[in-house]
């Protein structure tokens, strides 16, 4: 469920009222943590978080129009979602991920590839992402994105 919300603003006063808080606290978390660089932006259809042009001209691979995508926070049908491809993309990230959340989490882990899922907002933990958000510079994402999709 993508929103067609032009702005962040405009993405969270479409939320409804019952994930508007949690939305509005990840959101300020992650500004909080997240390291110098990243651009905070509507992507695709969800709040998103890139590495602008005029920090990687070359943009994302499958639409250089676009800029480099990092991580993006949503609200879908049935969960509040975090999408971060550096836990995809770096098996130590990930893995210091799942040690932390079994730690500071009761609930079992939901999490995909990239995505890692909230069907109950008083489980997400906002200073374990807040953490997860610091981990990684725009410098270290835009060498792991072009190992794993530009130097095949």
């Amino acid at each position: 469920m993508t929103s067609k919300a032009t702005t962040v603003e405009q993405y969270i006063a479409e939320l409804p009222n019952d994930r508007r808080e949690s939305m509005i606290k990840l959101r300020n978390v992650i500004l909080k943590n997240i390291p110098n660089g990243f651009q905070e932006e509507m992507s695709y259809g969800m709040i998103g978080y890139v590495v602008p042009h005029n920090l990687y001209p070359k943009g994302y691979h499958c639409n250089t129009k676009l800029p480099l995508p990092y991580m993006n926070i949503a609200s879908q049908k049935g969960s509040i979602n975090i999408y971060n491809i550096m836990i995809y993309a770096d098996t130590d990230l990930y893995q210091w991920f799942v040690t932390e959340y079994e730690k500071v989490c009761k609930s079992k882990l939901d999490m995909g590839k990239s995505c890692i899922r909230f069907k109950k907002t008083d489980d997400i933990p906002y200073d374990l992402i807040g953490a997860l958000s610091a981990k990684v510079t725009v410098a270290a994402w835009i060498e792991k994105y072009e190992l794993m999709y530009l130097r095949k």
